[in-house]
Formats: C-alpha cells, structure tokens, sequence
C-alpha cells in the first residue's frame, strides 16, 4: 500500500458521493413521473471489498487489526420502496435521508482528508 493511498481511497469516496448524488437528483426530479423506478449505487463499503487492502502493522508492539465479524444487516422487501399507483417507485422521505447521509460522509470525507494534510505539512515542517 502507498504512503499517501488515503489521498486517493478519499478521492475514491468523494466521486462515489458525487455519482450517488446525482443518483438521488435524478430520482427526486423523477419522483411524479410514471413508472419511473428509483435507483441507488452499490455502497461504497462493497465497492471497497473489491481494492481488496488489508490492516497492516508496522512495528510488534502495534495492535494487531481484528477481522470484521460483525453481522450484516440486509433489506427485507417489506423495506423496500413503496410503489404508487402509477408505478413509480421514489419515495421522498427516504431519498432527503440518502442526501442528507451524502452530506454527512461528504464532510467527514473533507475533514479527514483535512486532518491528513495538516499532519503531513507538521511533518515536513519538523
């Protein structure tokens, strides 16, 4: 892995975000239109799995990283869009909370993008 690969997994992120929130405009400016059915990106986290990166450590006396043995929470179907009458199948209640999700990990994207520079300049500077 490269020293500065979190400049360029933060790129990944930011135009993954870009895309899903085109995604979701299209979907809200569809929302009256018939038949239309709402669309939404494969997230990020599988899109990751793919890069297939691994936790290294780089000294012993570094924590060891802990494989994700956490439970997967999948949709049911009875979460799934409610479809209209006319076949279209945006809700918009759900589509404002995948913006306002899109903000969110947009500025946690920044900030730590952010938070990487400044500490690479205090590096440089020292």
């Amino acid at each position: 892995m490269q020293a500065l690969a979190l400049f360029s997994l933060a790129t990944r992120q930011a135009n993954w975000l870009a895309a899903r929130e085109a995604t979701i405009a299209s979907n809200v400016a569809n929302a009256n239109t018939p038949g239309y059915e709402a669309r939404d990106l494969t997230p990020f986290d599988a899109v990751l799995s793919h890069l297939q990166l691994s936790m290294a450590t780089t000294s012993s006396g570094h924590i060891q990283p802990v494989s994700d043995t956490g439970e997967r929470v999948r949709a049911k179907p009875s979460d799934s869009w409610d479809v209209v009458y006319s076949g279209n199948s945006v809700n918009l209640e759900q589509e404002m909370m995948k913006a306002g999700d899109i903000g969110r990990a947009h500025s946690l994207n920044v900030n730590i993008v952010r938070s990487f520079q400044q500490m690479l300049m205090n590096a440089v500077k020292n």
